[in-house]
């Protein structure tokens, strides 16, 4: 089933990769631009290239910026798994842990995902946030499917 508030092809710049984003640049994701996503063996790479309006005063990623992003995340790694394919699904909760800063000019900021249980009505998944080789956060995420 296509929705299409979404868009969800291939990205002409990362060969391989999809390009996930929503049809309406009016709405908040599109502070962030096309996320990119590839997943290989099991695991969902969702990746965004941070700018400066997602910067703190330290020059880092701002953590709120960050939580958006896993948020994000979250149903573009469902939509690559194949278990979101449209409607409205909703974030249940959202936890995280920050490890350490992600400076903005240093290069994509990247949620290597991982599908732990889908149900009936629930996606369960967790992922890392990494950027080069550090890990930048932890954090795992309930989403509840769209009604059918």
């Amino acid at each position: 089933m296509s929705d299409h508030r979404f868009v969800f092809e291939d990205d002409p710049d990362l060969p391989g990769w999809k390009r996930w984003s929503l049809t309406d640049q009016t709405r908040f994701n599109s502070v962030f631009g096309p996320l990119s996503v590839l997943v290989e063996d099991g695991i969902a790479r969702v990746r965004f290239s941070p700018q400066h309006i997602h910067s703190n005063l330290r020059g880092d990623v701002h953590g709120g910026a960050l939580l958006a992003f896993m948020d994000m995340a979250l149903f573009a790694a469902g939509r690559s798994f194949g278990v979101l394919t449209a409607g409205t699904a909703a974030t249940l909760d959202l936890s995280a842990q920050f490890i350490a800063g992600a400076p903005v000019p240093t290069g994509a900021i990247e949620a290597r995902m991982e599908l732990l249980r889908e149900t009936r009505r629930f996606l369960f998944m967790r992922g890392l946030i990494v950027q080069g080789g550090a890990t930048i956060a932890n954090f795992s995420g309930t989403v509840r499917k769209p009604a059918s």
